[in-house]
């Protein structure tokens, strides 16, 4: 058994979908289906899951099948990065994920978690996956969000050096992920997501103005990954018990947001229609002008799985899933 929280999620339902296609485990997901109109639960329904547990229900529910689990794959967060409620971002992230970490380690029970690229903050001191925790603590994230995946990441590093870890550890520091099962992401949806409307209808979009002296507006640059991609680190990791640690999940190829309009629009062969609005004020501050994953730790460890270029991904998730009339996976 494989238990997935966050599972009905968008990175935790591709993984689910993959888990499931392999037939390799009973594979069961801890998480909130929310209201019904957000669709959350197609994120699920063509997969044969075999339970599905509610938050408050899952050390319980833990404890009742500790003998069958072999691993817990820990997507469930508050991943917003405008959340005012720092209290609730950490329950969420740190002290769940801490207790989590806690029942694994006195299981025997393996545990791949979701950090977040937001730990390295304004990208300053660079995107290298080093996870010592002197490295680690020179990062400063610019949110609570990605503070509360920091703590984390350090709470994880400390235990590990004093021999209180799970048998097999990962956490993964996604970058800007993409592709089907997010639509129930409001604000926080891809831009591809986000803009699709407006390509499908011929319309302009609107991207953010740079208020950066060294990007031109839309030139903002992120490294973009498809879902598949980080799903592959996931799966390699579940089939390679004998690699912890902290690594970076993104393409390692940072690309602008006028790059994944383009992207958008030639999809569906049309011509980009882009205008620029103002960043909003709460987020200018503490905006990321750019990130790129350095991906050689993992690579050097044995991964071998694919990095789909930016223009395919869109391709890919446009054509087969947000231009059909079924586009979750």
């Amino acid at each position: 058994m494989i238990v997935v929280t966050g599972g009905a999620g968008f990175i935790g339902s591709n993984i689910v979908a993959r888990l499931c296609a392999e037939d390799r485990y009973d594979v069961v997901v801890c998480d909130r289906m929310e209201e019904a109109d957000l669709a959350k639960w197609k994120n699920l329904a063509k997969h044969p899951i075999a339970d599905f547990w509610w938050p408050e229900q899952m050390f319980d529910r833990l404890e009742a099948h500790a003998d069958s689990i072999e691993a817990v794959v820990h997507m469930g967060a508050i991943s917003s990065t405008t959340e005012p409620d720092a209290d609730l971002i950490l329950k969420t992230n740190f002290a769940l994920s801490r207790d989590l970490w806690d029942w694994c380690c006195r299981k025997g029970v393996r545990l791949v978690y979701a950090s977040s690229a937001a730990t390295y903050g304004d990208g300053k001191l660079g995107f290298d996956d080093d996870d010592d925790f002197e490295s680690l603590q020179k990062l400063r994230p610019l949110n609570a969000y990605g503070y509360s995946k920091y703590l984390f990441d350090l709470y994880a590093t400390r235990q590990a050096a004093r021999g209180h870890s799970p048998e097999q550890w990962a956490g993964l520091k996604f970058f800007n992920v993409y592709g089907p099962n997010e639509y129930h992401k409001g604000g926080m949806k891809s831009v591809v997501a986000q803009i699709w409307p407006k390509v499908q209808a011929g319309e302009p979009v609107q991207l953010f103005r740079s208020h950066h002296p060294n990007y031109a507006d839309g030139g903002q640059l992120r490294d973009f990954v498809f879902v598949d991609d980080v799903v592959d680190v996931v799966d390699w990791l579940l089939a390679s018990d004998e690699v912890s640690g902290i690594f970076n999940a993104g393409s390692g190829q940072a690309r602008s947001f006028a790059d994944l309009a383009r992207a958008t629009f030639a999809a569906v062969g049309k011509e980009p229609q882009i205008t620029y609005i103002d960043m909003p004020e709460v987020i200018r501050d503490r905006y990321q002008y750019f990130t790129q994953a350095r991906m050689d730790r993992v690579r050097e460890l044995g991964f071998d799985g694919q990095s789909t270029p930016l223009e395919e991904g869109v391709r890919r998730y446009v054509q087969s899933y947000l231009a059909t009339d079924d586009p979750w996976r």
